[in-house]
């Protein structure tokens, strides 16, 4: 697959916007239907957890269907940690490609999310792993790790913040 890094950033920077501008349906029209979105822990010995199937996660979604129940329930107002809506600000930077394969691309990139909600502003960042797809004319997020580097904080996250 030939690396076109502007269209690379161009898809990470379009999610970041989908988030803050609280364009649901764009935003999940961002990934394949068989996505793996996972935040994981850090352990006692300050490491990621590994497998979200026997280890602690601080967000796991198998599929988009995970994702899709988790924006039914932010726009339904069904969930506590969504209301009222943050309003937040996703700055992705130092974009990396790692790897090419045959339709998948596989890029790192670091963010720093502020939220500012209750007259309060949250500061969140991290390293983010993930693979990109090549679906039509279309490059979709078919898997995404979230390596949040403040973990000890004081609220529920939710997908708004990463």
């Amino acid at each position: 697959m030939t690396i076109d890094y502007q269209a690379i950033c161009q898809a990470l920077y379009q999610e970041a916007r989908f988030l803050d501008d609280r364009q649901w349906d764009e935003w999940l029209a961002c990934y394949t239907a068989d996505v793996t979105y996972w935040m994981p822990a850090w352990d006692d010995d300050d490491k990621l957890t590994e497998d979200p199937q026997t280890e602690i996660s601080l967000m796991y979604y198998a599929d988009r269907g995970g994702l899709e129940d988790r924006v039914f329930r932010i726009r339904t107002e069904r969930s506590s940690a969504s209301m009222p809506e943050p309003r937040t600000s996703h700055n992705v930077t130092n974009v990396e490609v790692l790897a090419a394969h045959d339709h998948e691309i596989d890029v790192r990139y670091n963010f720093n999310t502020l939220s500012h909600r209750y007259k309060m502003t949250d500061h969140f960042f991290g390293t983010v792993y993930l693979t990109l797809r090549k679906v039509e004319d279309r490059l979709l997020i078919s898997r995404k790790k979230i390596a949040l580097k403040n973990d000890y904080i004081r609220q529920v996250l939710d997908v708004y913040h990463v």
